[in-house]
């Protein structure tokens, strides 16, 4: 869940010098760019023009919502998750389906755990993180960071480039039996093993991860360098808008 907006990575998805630099500054920019840029609150509205539902847009993706309901670091249902669905940016969706029909041919598929994020949700993750009482989540999720480090860390942060509505979470299945491939950490796992690059991996989890990696950067997704699981749209359509309506 950390504060993302860009992506890091090169193909066989071990990022190169410049885009690891890229991915440890976009971070800061973002959060300029959230300054400067008011979040379009539309509360109780329908998605504006522009976004679609991945349900529909992509035939045969797997929806796997964590922050509709309790599986996940907060532990409970999050703001702004009114309904198990997943929206994006209309080109962030067409080139998912090409990632989609990409790895339907060699028998896989795509798993989705978050895609556009509601910045109320945001605030909800915030205020988690600063409570030091509420450590349910610890064991699973973050058993090697200290609750009180997160926001230094760079796991929480105020903004999420996921409120723009081109980036996504995901991973891939078998088409055969619906099994996730191992990636080496579970979604949402803040720790180093969760890094594109982290070099204690099985060589199966890494070519599971160069698998994923290879097919969205076909298609105009770029990595996040900390999370293997987290995608951007390269040509984004709404680079500085962070939108706040509800997933329903």
């Amino acid at each position: 869940m950390r504060f993302e907006t860009g992506g890091s990575g090169s193909n066989k998805c071990r990022p190169t010098r410049d885009m690891t630099a890229f991915a440890r500054v976009v971070p800061v920019l973002a959060v300029l760019a959230a300054a400067a840029t008011a979040v379009q609150a539309q509360d109780g509205e329908a998605p504006p023009a522009g976004f679609v539902r991945l349900g529909e847009a992509v035939p045969g993706i797997v929806l796997d919502v964590r922050y509709h309901g309790a599986d996940n670091f907060v532990g409970a249902p999050v703001d702004g998750y009114e309904a198990p669905a997943a929206i994006l940016t209309r080109p962030a969706a067409d080139a998912l389906r090409q990632v989609q029909e990409r790895l339907r041919a060699r028998g896989f598929g795509l798993k989705v755990f978050d895609a556009y994020r509601p910045q109320t949700a945001v605030d909800h993750f915030v205020r988690w993180a600063a409570d030091p009482a509420d450590r349910r989540t610890k064991a699973e999720y973050y058993p090697g960071v200290p609750k009180s480090e997160l926001f230094s860390r760079g796991y929480i942060a105020e903004a999420s480039g996921h409120s723009r509505g081109s980036t996504v979470d995901l991973t891939v299945v078998r088409l055969s039996d619906g099994a996730e491939l191992d990636m080496g950490t579970p979604f949402d796992f803040f720790g180093a093993e969760s890094a594109v690059d982290y070099p204690g991996l099985t060589g199966g989890q890494r070519a599971n991860r160069r698998l994923l990696a290879d097919a969205m950067q076909a298609h105009g997704f770029q990595p996040y360098a900390e999370e293997w699981w987290h995608y951007t749209l390269d040509d984004e359509p709404y680079p500085e808008t962070y939108f706040d309506f509800p997933v329903r």
